[in-house]
C-alpha cells in the first residue's frame, strides 16, 4: 500500500475506518501501520506522543480482535490515570519514568475491548495540574495550527495527535476542563462526560472528591458518543455511578433535539470580559442556535465566583499532595523539591497545610453551590459560553519559577475561567469547534447540559456539526 493510499485513511473519523474493517477493505494492520508512519513523520514537530508501543500494537492488530464498535483503530491514551500493563506511566512527571503499572485499568480495559488498537501514548503536564502540555520531563507539546501556541491541557498530547489526524481519537481525562481546554485549542469535539459515567477503577473510586471524569478527544460527535458507549457504566465497588441513560448515546446524533431553551453569556462569573475572539465565538453560535429553531436569552450563572475558586484551590491543592504521599508510599522513598517542577511542588505544600475540617468545609461550599447551578437548569435546557477567555496562548505564558512557583497556576484562572464548574457539579459539558480567528486559531465554544444528559448534547451538537462542519479543517501540520 502506497503512503498516498495510507494517507487516505487521515481523512476518516474512527467509525469510518472501523467500518472499512467491518466490510472487508482493510486490515487493522493496515490502519495501524498507517497511523504509526504519520506518528513517525509528524510527531518530530509536535511532540505530542511520548511513549510509542509500536510492536505491541502490530502484535494485537494481527491477532483476534474483539468484536467491537471499533475494531482495528488506532489509538492513544494519555499517560495520566489509565493504566496499561507493562507500559511506562509518567504522568508528565521525571519522578514517575520508572513507574510500570501491572495491570490495566478498567477504562483501558474497556477500549480494548471495543476494538481500538493502542499504538502510543501521549504528554501531559505534569501531574495533569496545568491547562498547557509542557512538562519539564518532556518538552512542549506544540500545536499543530500554530507550533509556538500551546495545545492547551492537560490532555494537549492527545489534542494535538487528533488535530493532525495521527489518530482518529484519543484518551483525554478532564478535572478543571483538561478535555475541553485542549478540544478548544485545537480545533476538536471534546466532552467531558457526567460524574462517574466512564470508570476510575480499579485503582480509584473517584478523585479529588468527584472532579476528574475520564473520556477523549475526537474528530467526529459520533466517535464521541459511540465510544462513551463502549466504555461508560458502573463498574464493579465503584462508590457511585452515573444515571443510565435513556439509550445508547449513539443513537441521539442525528435526533431532533426539539426547540432548546438556550442561555447564553459573554463574560466570567466573576463578571470579567472575554477575549474579543472568544466573546465572537458565542455570540456567533448563539445566533446559530437560534438560527436551528432554539430558543436563546442572554443569562448566566450567579455564584459566588471567588468563594468557588477558593474551595476549588483547596481540592486542587489537597489532590496535588496526595499524589506525591501516594507516590511515596508506592516507591517507599521521600519525595523531594528538586524531583518535581516548582509549581507542583508549591501546590503540594500549599495541600499540606490545608487540614481536614477545611477540606469537608470547601466540598460543602461546592455541593451548595452544585445545587445552586442545578436550580439555573430548571429554566434552560443549556448554557452556551466560551471555552476559555482567550484564543491559544503562546508556549511558556504559564511557565513557573522557583522565586514565583504559583505564577503559572495564577496565570491559569484568565485562561479557563468557565471549564471549572462543571467539575464541581459534576455536568457533563463540551467545547465545539465552531470558530476559527483572524490568524486562523481554533476558539471553542462551550455548552452544558443537566446532570445526567449528554443525550441533550449530543443531538445539539450533531445538529451543529451539520450546520457549520469542522471535520474539512486541517491545521498547517497535519497528515
Amino acid at each position: 500500500m502506497t503512503n498516498e493510499a495510507r494517507d487516505e485513511f487521515a481523512d476518516l473519523d474512527a467509525t469510518a475506518q472501523a467500518g472499512l474493517v467491518a466490510k472487508g477493505e482493510v486490515e487493522p494492520i493496515e490502519l495501524v501501520e498507517a497511523a504509526i508512519e504519520r506518528i513517525e513523520r509528524l510527531n518530530p514537530r509536535l511532540n505530542a506522543v511520548v511513549t510509542k508501543m509500536y510492536d505491541q500494537a502490530k502484535e494485537t492488530a494481527m491477532s483476534e480482535l474483539p468484536q467491537g464498535p471499533f475494531r482495528g483503530v488506532p489509538f492513544l491514551l494519555k499517560d495520566l490515570l489509565a493504566y496499561f500493563e507493562g507500559v511506562p506511566m509518567s504522568m508528565g512527571s521525571g519522578l514517575m519514568r520508572d513507574f510500570v503499572p501491572d495491570h490495566d485499568s478498567e477504562l483501558v480495559r474497556r477500549l480494548r475491548g471495543a476494538g481500538l488498537v493502542i499504538v502510543g501514548k501521549t504528554s501531559t503536564p505534569e501531574f495533569g495540574i496545568l491547562p498547557t502540555t509542557e512538562p519539564r520531563v518532556f518538552g512542549p507539546c506544540r500545536n499543530p495550527w500554530d507550533p509556538e501556541k500551546t495545545t492547551g491541557g492537560s490532555s494537549g498530547g492527545s489534542a494535538a495527535s487528533v488535530a493532525a489526524r495521527l489518530v482518529p481519537m484519543a484518551h483525554g481525562n478532564d478535572g478543571g476542563g483538561s478535555i475541553r481546554i485542549p478540544a478548544s485549542c485545537c480545533g476538536l469535539f471534546g466532552l467531558k462526560p457526567t460524574r462517574a459515567r466512564n470508570p476510575l477503577g480499579p485503582d480509584f473510586g473517584d478523585l479529588m472528591s468527584g472532579l476528574v471524569a475520564e473520556h477523549a478527544l475526537t474528530i467526529s460527535v459520533r466517535d464521541s458518543a459511540a465510544l462513551l458507549d463502549a466504555t461508560s457504566g458502573p463498574d464493579l465497588g465503584d462508590p457511585y455511578w452515573a444515571p443510565p441513560p435513556a439509550r445508547p448515546f449513539i443513537q441521539e446524533v442525528g435526533a431532533d433535539p426539539g426547540r432548546l431553551r438556550v442561555a447564553f453569556t459573554v463574560r466570567t462569573y466573576g463578571g470579567d470580559a472575554v477575549h474579543p475572539d472568544a466573546e465572537q465565538a458565542v455570540r456567533e453560535a448563539a445566533l446559530l442556535c437560534e438560527e436551528l429553531g432554539h430558543e436563546v436569552v442572554e443569562a448566566s450563572l450567579v455564584v459566588e465566583n471567588e468563594m468557588v475558586t477558593e474551595a476549588f484551590v483547596v481540592l486542587w491543592s489537597a489532590g496535588c499532595a496526595s499524589i506525591l504521599e501516594g507516590v511515596q508510599r508506592m516507591t517507599g522513598a521521600t519525595v523531594s523539591r528538586d524531583q518535581v517542577e516548582p509549581l507542583t511542588w508549591a501546590l503540594c505544600e500549599m495541600g499540606r497545610r490545608r487540614n481536614a475540617s477545611e477540606y469537608l468545609l470547601a466540598l460543602q461550599t461546592l455541593h451548595r453551590v452544585s445545587r445552586q447551578v442545578a436550580k439555573f437548569f430548571e429554566d434552560f435546557d443549556v448554557l452556551l459560553t466560551p471555552t476559555l477567555g482567550e484564543p491559544p496562548v503562546p508556549l511558556g505564558t504559564f511557565d513557573s519559577t522557583p522565586e514565583d512557583p504559583l505564577k503559572g497556576f495564577t496565570r491559569s484562572v484568565s485562561f479557563v475561567p468557565f471549564t471549572p464548574i462543571c467539575n464541581v457539579t459534576g455536568q457533563p459539558a463540551m467545547s465545539v469547534p465552531l470558530h476559527w480567528n483572524a490568524d486562523g486559531l481554533p476558539v471553542g465554544t462551550h455548552f452544558v447540559g443537566r446532570f445526567g444528559d449528554e443525550a441533550t448534547l449530543f443531538r445539539l451538537a450533531s445538529q451543529l456539526e451539520e450546520a457549520r462542519p469542522w471535520a474539512h479543517r486541517r491545521p498547517p501540520v497535519s497528515a
